[in-house]
């Protein structure tokens, strides 16, 4: 024993086996020595019964005169009942948010992280989270640990994509193929928004024990609130008419018709199969939708234009593609070259949904009716349960269906067609109350 001075550690001599010096003023810190010649600082103590060492860190980078006053403040430290060794062990081995994530993609993969429902997430959505997670989430966070990770960085995180930090364009698994990732405010949001469950899957995991995604302020949406005029209808008639016998581009103005006679989904009408149209019943039986599985009633407009189909169409698809039973690829390409300078240059299939829904609001239909029509969350109509669609249903499909289709074909409406539908429709629903009443 010695005391631990400049002059103690430049006369330490390397042998074949590594030794400590301890110092004789400060119990428990020591220099050890290696056969390489290097030379660390490192205290001794006993913390829960057991011997512990910790070290300080390498000489040259400390001086003993800094590594003294380190051991008596770690040292202070023991004698409070803190186990420095241990606390450096469990910083190692704490989570990064890029490990975190990884573990999540993994599980997501594997079916085992819900999504809506309590059901696995669909391969669409986890696709496009696991972009998120790897675009945005890795690249400004993956290095800092999870225990480390407060609100006011969930706030900057947000500001960041918002600002379009991780603005890139990104190599896909597609021959020339590109993802150009933007960021923005609605990509923030969504962000956000998975990180928050991801968060959540780290409570469950015991990594952590609050979501500092709590509590967070989130920029609103943009509502996206564009519907289309009964001129413009008239005009996406024309335009769908005009290409109707188009080799290329009249299968996509078959689909865009369809979802504006539906409200549905674009996904759900590119990837309609046969077996899921119900002629009998006046409805499609969505086996995947994004609510789940899914009854959507359809007038007859659509009932007719599916009946001509399936006598000209042989295939597992509606509206089938190149290749073996296939669906049609190419869509959203194609609905943006067919709208291209024309007045319709900004509408989208979201927006011929929405004004589905906005038609059948004008033409006094209630909400819930309009959700069960369209397939929204709060009023959709499981095929789980429902094997024949209540008659107002079938009814009101009739009705927005039969009114788009009549835009579409270039009919002009005045007001009074709308008062006159609401009678017409409110005398159908007496008579067939009248009809159902039980005798007496």
């Amino acid at each position: 024993m010695a005391k631990i001075t400049k002059r103690t550690v430049d006369s330490a001599e390397a042998q074949t086996k590594d030794y400590i010096i301890w110092d004789d003023e400060l119990p428990g810190f020591g220099l050890r020595v290696f056969p390489s010649g290097k030379r660390s600082y490192l205290i001794q103590y006993r913390a829960r019964g057991r011997s512990r060492r910790y070290s300080i860190g390498l000489h040259g980078v400390w001086t003993p005169e800094t590594a003294r006053r380190e051991a008596k403040i770690r040292l202070g430290d023991v004698a409070q009942g803190d186990d420095p060794a241990a606390e450096r062990e469990e910083e190692r081995r704490a989570v990064t948010v890029r490990e975190l994530c990884e573990q999540y993609i993994a599980d997501m993969e594997a079916g085992l992280v819900l999504g809506k429902g309590g059901r696995p997430k669909k391969a669409t959505t986890v696709a496009t989270d696991v972009g998120r997670i790897r675009r945005h989430i890795i690249p400004l966070l993956g290095t800092r640990r999870i225990k480390d990770i407060t609100k006011p960085d969930m706030n900057n995180l947000m500001k960041d994509i918002i600002a379009g930090k991780t603005r890139v364009v990104m190599k896909t698994e597609k021959l020339r193929g590109k993802a150009i990732v933007r960021g923005g405010r609605g990509t923030a949001i969504r962000t956000m928004g998975l990180l928050g469950g991801i968060f959540s899957y780290a409570i469950e995991a015991g990594i952590i024990d609050q979501n500092p995604t709590h509590g967070l302020k989130k920029p609103r949406y943009r509502v996206r609130d564009r519907r289309l005029s009964e001129a413009e209808y008239r005009t996406l008639g024309h335009i769908l008419k005009e290409v109707q016998d188009d080799s290329h581009y009249g299968i996509h103005a078959e689909i865009l018709r369809l979802i504006a006679l539906t409200g549905c989904r674009r996904g759900e009408i590119i990837g309609l199969r046969w077996s899921e149209v119900d002629i009998e019943g006046s409805c499609l039986r969505l086996k995947d939708s994004k609510e789940g599985a899914s009854v959507r009633p359809v007038g007859l407009p659509v009932i007719d234009y599916l009946e001509a189909a399936r006598s000209k169409r042989n295939g597992t698809f509606v509206f089938p593609g190149q290749g073996e039973d296939n669906a049609v690829g190419n869509f959203p390409q194609s609905w943006k070259k067919l709208f291209a300078d024309t007045p319709l240059w900004d509408v989208t299939p979201h927006v011929l949904r929405h004004s589905f829904a906005s038609i059948a609001n004008d033409l006094g239909f209630t909400e819930i009716t309009i959700a069960a029509l369209i397939g929204h969350a709060k009023g959709s109509v499981t095929s789980k349960y429902v094997h024949t669609l209540d008659s107002t249903l079938i009814m009101a499909a009739d009705t927005v269906s039969g009114y788009v289709k009549a835009l579409l074909d270039g009919i002009e409406f005045s007001r009074n067609t709308y008062t006159l539908d609401r009678q017409t429709r409110r005398n159908a629903i007496d008579d067939m109350l009248i009809e159902a009443r039980p005798c007496t």
